[in-house]
């Protein structure tokens, strides 16, 4: 069997699927022009995955292997290809609207095998007894809790390959035509610039977690703890695998591991719901409101100068490393969706920009919850207060000092307090942009229509 293994969401060695199969092969990545023509020239994911691909084919050479670049729109790479004759191409699942169109232009070309990798369990592995996927996630947890008892996340084992003869250096460049042209292996030769980037690896970070279980059901939403795996980007880009973590995770069985594997499960429902219901990437799944499209709100609100703490701390934070605190992302999409009344799509969209975990089930369909638009049973008027939720979660304010320095001198208690930087002029900060309570009586007020 003559195969090209596709690595796409599975940058790493160890426990990938791709490479539990044996025969002649022709691993490779391709720098995808579709998706990076749409990003800015200092996007921090691309740095992200450009070092984690050097890495990859680093480690493919101890193993006798190579990865061969590719830059180009995938169905050109795949044409360049045809003449070697392949009997199939394999790749681990994506379920965005983009990866299913691009799989499916690419299945017409040559056999393709998806493997399940990326998320737990397949789209249509937790079922409701009469076989339609189910609307929301307790009745799903229920289901696919006890599934995952019998699921086999044994390790998978690099099987022994032949290398397909093929020039493996540097970056091939494919272009409509099929012209190929050698590129240098590096950033620069697709389009983009290096930017800093932590990179920390994710097996010590999964020896971390065994510290951080005890604490994380009651601490991961507090700010200024470091109760939180940060395993987010790397279940992105498969630089670890999820059955690495949940076998990890069954071996301590002894520590509270329940919260986190529910959460792995959520991620898994969501990605769920955005297969079974390709629509909602875009579309509101409920109610009709969508929105007022107000550009100055917007433009205000991406420069962390809403006036709210929480909220500009967020989006600095954003902007500054590409991450955002999960409990942040709640209280900053519920105030730009309510507060604000701006489109879910649009607040959606300005994550898909900076993420560096950024997943794009996870991210639509948090934005639709917290818009009160999606999936979830719970309507309308869920209005996260700011003030209440940073008084809570940050009550010193470390989080927000962090990253809004200006405000170093102000008492803690005084960002909490939304009557307080209505009244009071901070030098370099300014005041709140909307009130609250009006804000969320107005929401409210448009969805019952």
């Amino acid at each position: 069997m003559k195969r090209i293994l596709w690595f796409r969401r599975d940058l790493r060695v160890k426990d990938n699927p791709l490479l539990a199969l044996g025969g002649e092969v022709l691993p490779i990545f391709i720098f995808d022009e579709n998706i990076l023509s749409a990003l800015q020239k200092d996007d921090k994911r691309v740095s992200f995955i450009f070092w984690h691909v050097q890495s990859l084919k680093q480690e493919l050479l101890t193993y006798g292997l190579e990865l061969k670049l590719f830059y180009g729109k995938p169905e050109d790479v795949f044409d360049s290809l045809a003449s070697a004759n392949f009997d199939e191409v394999v790749a681990t699942g994506d379920y965005d609207a983009y990866a299913k169109e691009r799989d499916l232009h690419i299945s017409h070309k040559l056999h393709f095998r998806y493997i399940q990798d990326t998320y737990i369990f397949r789209h249509d592995e937790v079922l409701k007894d009469d076989a339609t996927p189910y609307l929301v996630f307790t009745p799903f947890y229920k289901k696919a809790r006890p599934l995952l008892v019998s699921k086999n996340i044994d390790e998978l084992f690099m099987a022994e390959h032949t290398l397909a003869s093929e020039n493996y250096e540097g970056i091939t460049k494919i272009d409509k035509e099929l012209k190929s042209e050698k590129l240098p292996l590096d950033l620069q030769s697709i389009g983009f610039k290096k930017v800093d980037v932590t990179f920390t690896n994710p097996y010590l970070k999964l020896e971390n977690l065994q510290e951080k279980l005890h604490a994380y059901q009651d601490q991961r939403d507090y700010l200024s703890s470091d109760a939180t795996s940060n395993l987010s980007v790397d279940l992105r880009f498969g630089t670890i695998g999820v059955r690495e973590v949940l076998r990890f995770l069954f071996a301590h069985k002894n520590l509270d591991i329940e919260p986190f594997i529910r959460q792995l499960i959520f991620r898994d429902f969501y990605a769920y719901e955005l297969f079974h219901m390709p629509r909602i990437e875009k579309e509101n799944y409920k109610y009709d409101f969508n929105g007022i499209k107000d550009e100055e709100k917007y433009r205000v609100f991406c420069e962390a100068k809403t006036g709210v703490p929480i909220v500009d701390a967020g989006v600095r934070e954003l902007l500054q490393t590409g991450y955002m605190h999960n409990r942040v992302r709640m209280v900053v999409a519920s105030f730009f969706t309510k507060d604000l009344l701006l489109p879910w799509q649009w607040g959606e969209k300005f994550f898909a920009e900076y993420l560096l975990d950024y997943d794009k089930a996870s991210n639509v369909l948090s934005w639709q919850w917290s818009a009160g638009t999606g999936v979830d049973p719970q309507p309308y008027f869920r209005v996260f207060n700011s003030y209440l939720q940073s008084k809570k979660f940050d009550k010193e304010a470390l989080y927000i000092k962090k990253y809004l320095p200006e405000l170093q001198q102000v008492q803690p208690k005084y960002l909490h307090d939304e009557a307080y930087l209505l009244s009071t002029d901070i030098k370099g900060y300014p005041k709140p942009m909307v009130h609250h309570k009006e804000a969320a009586k107005k929401a409210i007020e448009i969805f019952k229509g």
